[in-house]
């Protein structure tokens, strides 16, 4: 391999990694991008050499040996987007450094940045280059192509990273450039440059073969041929047919031979070339377009599977075959017209399992699930099995856009604030993949599913419905608010319904909710959506684009407890849906906190060791009273820890305000009596509800500068010191608010209030200490308070201190089965690092059957989790998904603490529930650990509500028969 390290000082200057990016300004980079559009040269300046020995030398010298380069430099303002925001524009592959281009410490940002643009180029016109793909000599083909072969060379060497990085690696073939060159090619660029020198009008045409050729030359140079066919002589003219004829054979050689060539350049000693000789012989023999569709995805998975095992070169190779293999097969689908059901459902399994091949799930992950994929010999399904294996199909397709999104949204996300094409990346790559065909697969068989069962969404009319599903039972009516791209930044409204890619972690209270991605089932989100009976259903990303159309308008809005989605505009509403809301819905009752036990004269803070359920609501919040329960019943599972109780922060809150001689508890509760006597002379209550946020803002601001009691501080000090064994300020620990409104018997208030994760300085500790008495007084706290609670100015937070667990995975664990309602079965979601599955993550998620059975329901599909590190604070692990986060030993051991809680905490005191419970826990080095028990609320006058239950059709039992051989 060529060596360029000498040449790291040029580059440096150019793009080098900076661990001190700015923000970019995307305003700014916009309108630089559309400068460079417009630029003859486009993010080039000049052509130069760049010789082995380091120099570099004007285009008209020459290196002193073999092996330079000539290529075009980068202007300065191209230059410092990468040095400056790590943003690479334009990029030219000689000469760069392999590992720079692999950009591991970005998590591969550069490489993903060269395949996002090349789908810019193909949409716009050669996006930065529309312009400068003109520029001669800036780019020299077969100086990429040579590069190419050598970082795949480099990068394959590495099995653990091919393992790793399977799926992107597999990808990246499809854009960098690395088939090398041969006598066609060759071929072709010689006559592309007799052409243009003889006609120099076709300058432009000749440079753009030389640089960056592709199959659009074709018909390119057809166009060309055709309007300049007077000026051209007859020599000419047979010199331009001469070169279309090479193009079409060079780019329309047939998937056969190209297999043929691609497996020529393996070795002999390939494990696998036997294998791949065996398929393209079978070609020529193959009875069947399913027979052939079948091979071609078990030899993907063949390559896939034995791929690490091969020699470098021979792994490249390889993978240029399963790509083109995904290429045949796409166009094979196209002709195998499925006659009946079971056809179908083949159709769907062959694509499942070439979808694994490709990449778009895990090895581990397909495991779990192929066996429930096979068919047997049967003419006949029931129904119930026949929608577990739709329900299985529908996995693999989401899970593939999963990993789609997992892999590159984050450079979507980087580009869309400059570039909003960059949005369609994604899509586009599904378009070209298998996904495609799976996923309509799956939809045909659903509409047979629905219409065998009578179970039919009805949802504005768009096509797709079968993707459809509902998650919370629940009704409403607003405005539709269909959300692209990133959501984190909407402000939302709490009568509107809002259709997101991926539901915010911190979202307000909304009428309705649907995403593409779940993010997971057990998420705070989720939670609270269920607890309040929000519909909330899941949709597929064509189904979110076939929505946008119907943004801003007025929708009815119902999702049945069975999984029936309707959603149809206000005007279409019958009289019964009209009556859901002609009074108060019988779902917004609201209940009233219970105050009258508080024990506010208690100021000390209680070992975690002493506190027992029944403290809950008069000492401190559930979540303390529960730990300290779970303490003295699995006193090895969980940490040591105390209590900032009520009785402190009221304390604190009976001093007087900075220059005035109101007390801040006094600010409060005058705040709501205002409020009150507002809505008693008929104040709308828009204007009310932003009185309060602007009096509850100041609040806060005051109580985030509060002076703290000196008792107080010495009791914190000797807390610390004798609980935890070590002075404030040399433990790193968990604030977690624990207030008197969660938990209550119809309302959870999961996840409203502020945890500090992993303070460790003292002033951290103390300003977060501030920071979470504050938190309940947040615009999103608050009117999810408001939305249940008939006296939210009541909310006393407790503050639960314990030491931070650098856990290397945890999650959530309900001990119920959520997706089937099973109150025997569990559910359990976990995420890498710490604070898993609470924030909707995409979790690795399990339905636990009491049957002994772990069916996963998701696999994990987040870039990065949190590690705490010892000196405080939260730093981000990279996450690689080809292993399981949970081995079969931590779900056993799931399984028995769940035996443990079931018989415990229904014979509790002050745990007023006899299940099913909301468990936060961890693993590290396979210790378990406990971090927060509740009881689990649902809604149930949701899901018992008569009008949601006569959405779903009459009971269709799911051992009613459908005949395999069912004419399509």
């Amino acid at each position: 391999m060529r060596s360029y390290t000498i040449l790291f000082f040029f580059f440096c200057n150019g793009f080098c990694l900076s661990l001190f990016a700015q923000a970019p300004d995307n305003v700014a980079i916009a309108e630089q991008i559309q400068k460079l559009k417009k630029d003859a040269r486009g993010p080039y300046k000049d052509i130069r050499w760049f010789c082995k020995d380091g120099s570099i030398l004007m285009p008209t010298e020459r290196c002193p040996e073999k092996g330079g380069v000539q290529r075009a430099r980068y202007k300065d303002e191209v230059v410092a987007l990468a040095k400056n925001h790590h943003i690479f524009i334009g990029q030219i592959l000689s000469t760069t450094l392999v590992d720079d281009f692999w950009d591991a410490a970005h998590n591969q940002s550069r490489l993903k940045q060269y395949m996002l643009e090349k789908y810019l180029r193909t949409v716009d016109n050669g996006w930065v280059l529309q312009k400068g793909q003109y520029y001669r000599g800036a780019i020299q083909i077969e100086d990429e192509e040579e590069w190419g072969k050598e970082f795949f060379t480099w990068l394959l060497k590495d099995s653990v990273s091919l393992v790793e990085n399977y799926f992107l690696v597999r990808q990246a073939l499809k854009d960098v450039p690395h088939f090398g060159d041969n006598n066609k090619a060759q071929l072709i660029r010689s006559q592309s440059k007799i052409l243009a020198d003889t006609f120099p009008a076709f300058m432009n045409l000749r440079i753009k073969i030389h640089g960056q050729p592709d199959a659009s030359d074709i018909t390119s140079v057809e166009k060309f041929k055709a309007s300049h066919s007077q000026q051209l002589s007859p020599k000419l003219t047979k010199q331009f047919d001469g070169l279309i004829d090479n193009l079409k054979s060079y780019y329309e050689l047939s998937d056969v031979a190209a297999l043929k060539s691609a497996t020529n350049k393996l070795s002999p000693t390939s494990a696998l070339k036997t294998q791949v000789n065996s398929y393209l012989s079978a070609q020529y023999t193959s009875g069947s377009e399913e027979g052939l569709i079948q091979a071609t995805a078990q030899l993907m998975w063949e390559i896939r599977v034995n791929l690490p095992q091969e020699k470098s070169k021979d792994k490249l190779a390889l993978l240029d075959i399963s790509n083109l293999l995904e290429t045949y097969l796409l166009k094979q689908l196209s002709k195998w017209k499925c006659e009946n059901l079971q056809e179908l459902l083949h159709r769907i399994q062959y694509l499942s399992l070439a979808s694994a091949g490709a990449g778009f799930v895990e090895k581990w992950e397909w495991e779990k699930i192929e066996a429930k994929l096979q068919l047997e010999e049967q003419n006949e399904m029931s129904l119930g099995d026949l929608t577990d294996y739709m329900n299985r199909g529908r996995s693999q397709l989401e899970w593939g856009i999963g990993m789609n999104k997992a892999v590159f949204q984050e450079t979507i996300n980087l580009f869309y604030g400059f570039e909003k094409m960059a949005s369609g990346f994604i899509d586009d790559r599904i378009r070209a993949s298998v996904l495609l065909d799976l996923g309509n697969s799956i939809g045909q068989l659903g509409d047979i599913i629905a219409k065998e069962s009578s179970l039919t969404n009805q949802v504005l009319g768009i096509a797709n419905q079968s993707h459809i599903r509902g998650l919370n039972p629940g009704f409403s009516k607003g405005e539709l608010q269909v959300v692209e791209g990133v959501a984190d930044e909407i402000e939302v409204a709490a009568n509107k319904i809002y259709i997101f890619e991926r539901a915010p972690a911190d979202l307000k209270p909304v009428a309705g909710i649907a995403t593409v991605s779940e993010g997971n089932m057990v998420s705070h989100v989720q939670l609270l959506a269920r607890n309040l009976g929000i519909p909330n259903a899941i949709v597929s990303d064509v189904n979110l684009k076939d929505l946008m159309q119907f943004s801003g308008k007025q929708v009815f809005y119902a999702v049945s407890s069975k999984g029936t989605v309707i959603m149809k505009d206000t005007s279409e509403m019958t009289e019964v849906e009209k009556k859901l809301f002609a009074g108060k819905r019988i779902m917004e009752e609201k209940i009233r906190v219970p105050i009258d036990k508080m024990q506010l004269g208690i100021t000390t803070l209680p070992n975690l060791r002493t506190l027992k359920a029944n403290d809950s609501g008069i000492i401190c919040g559930p979540k303390a009273a529960n730990l300290g329960q779970l303490k003295y019943a699995f006193p090895d599972n969980v940490v040591e820890g105390f209590v900032i109780p009520f009785g402190v922060f009221r304390e604190h809150m009976d001093q007087k305000l900075p220059d005035s001689e109101q007390t801040y508890w006094e600010f409060l509760t005058q705040t709501f009596e205002e409020a009150e006597s507002m809505a008693a002379n008929g104040i709308d209550e828009a204007e009310i509800e932003e009185f309060q946020l602007k009096q509850l803002a100041q609040l806060r601001e005051d109580i985030s500068k509060i002076t703290f009691l000196p008792s107080f501080l010495e009791n914190l000090e000797t807390s610390f010191q004798e609980i935890l064994g070590k002075p404030m300020g040399k433990i790193a620990v968990f604030l977690r608010s624990d207030t008197n409104m969660e938990d209550l018997k119809d309302f959870t208030g999961a996840g409203l209030n502020l945890t500090i994760f992993n303070a460790a300085a003292k002033d951290k500790i103390l300003q977060g200490i501030k920071s979470v008495w504050a938190s309940p007084y947040t615009e999103r706290s608050f009117k999810w308070r408001q939305k249940f609670l008939l006296n939210p100015e009541n909310v006393y937070p407790s503050i639960l201190i314990i030491p931070s667990v650098d856990v290397n995975y945890s999650g959530v664990l309900i001990t119920k089965g959520v997706s089937n309602g099973n109150t025997e079965d569990l559910t359990i979601a976990f995420s890498r690092g710490a604070g898993g599955a609470v924030d909707g993550q995409t979790s690795e998620t399990y339905l636990v059957k009491s049957d002994g059975e772990n069916s996963l329901l998701s696999p994990a599909r987040e870039t990065y989790y949190n590690q705490l590190p010892t000196s405080g604070g939260v730093l981000k692990g990279k996450a690689k998904f080809n292993k399981p986060i949970l081995q079969p030993e931590n779900i056993e051991e799931i399984r028995k603490l769940t035996q443990q809680l079931k018989e415990v905490m229904p014979t509790t005191p002050g745990i007023e529930s006899d299940g099913p419970f909301d468990v936060e826990l961890g693993f590290l080095d396979n210790k378990l650990w406990l971090f927060q028990v509740r009881p689990f609320v649902e809604n149930k006058k949701a899901v018992s509500s008569d009008f949601l239950q006569s959405i779903d059709p009459e009971e269709v039992g799911t051992d009613k028969t459908v005949s395999l051989l069912m004419k399509l």
